[in-house]
């Protein structure tokens, strides 16, 4: 039985019961807000495992939350979004959160993908442990710590986008579609548009490059995808 803390923030009460109903017979611990002044006072307070999030809240927003957290902890973001909020869906990749679903959702896709995220963002495991650090150049990712360094600094990711980098990292110069990357990072039975990679390629490079608009690293393959250089060669 899990024994993770979910936060379940939404302003419809039907929505919170529904969801703590499911989160709970799955093993899940549960706490709700209805607002976003409760749900960031929650979240600061009770230090939850994941923010299950939705965007329209009451007194403070979903993004506000987002980008208000990312820059104080690590703690993964599923952002629940209308059908027709893309914009919102862009921009909640764009602060930091680490997955999407859109409403209206099914109870047991929003578990799936709750378990997703925090088996991406959880303890290592035996086989990641026991993985060696991967070295190249000025590079460095450790997968036993979820760490990763550039010319000795280290490099604060989401778990999602440890998990991107890790996956090039380990394949390095190989060129990669956005459809591989959603099937190889995120799961092939996830849900999402490839925008969803493009964020998260930008995100990355915002963290790892010097230059983000010419990258050393994180690069593009026009027309392609995209591939890790660890040789840091333009």
């Amino acid at each position: 039985m899990a024994d993770e803390t979910i936060l379940v923030v939404d302003d419809e009460p039907s929505i919170r019961e529904v969801m703590s109903l499911y989160l709970s017979r799955d093993g899940f611990n549960v706490i709700t807000a209805g607002d976003g002044v409760e749900a960031l006072d929650l979240a600061r307070a009770s230090d939850p495992d994941l923010i299950l999030l939705d965007v329209m809240l009451p007194y403070r927003s979903g993004l506000e939350i987002t980008e208000t957290l990312r820059g104080e902890r690590s703690v993964p973001i599923i952002l629940l979004t209308a059908r027709t909020d893309e914009i919102d869906r862009i921009n909640g990749l764009e602060l930091g959160a680490d997955d999407y679903v859109v409403k209206p959702f099914s109870p047991r896709e929003v578990v799936a993908r709750v378990r997703a995220v925090l088996r991406r963002s959880g303890p290592a495991t035996v086989r990641e442990t026991q993985s060696q650090r991967i070295e190249l150049g000025d590079f460095t990712v450790d997968p036993g710590e979820r760490q990763v360094t550039v010319d000795g600094r280290r490099i604060d990711l989401t778990a999602t986008e440890f998990e991107l980098l890790h996956f090039m990292a380990t394949r390095p110069r190989q060129v990669f579609s956005r459809a591989q990357l959603l099937d190889n990072v995120w799961g092939a039975d996830f849900v999402a548009d490839e925008s969803t990679v493009t964020v998260h390629i930008r995100r990355l490079r915002e963290k790892v490059e010097d230059d983000p608009s010419h990258p050393r690293y994180v690069q593009t393959v026009w027309g392609v995808g995209y591939r890790f250089d660890g040789s840091g060669s333009e």
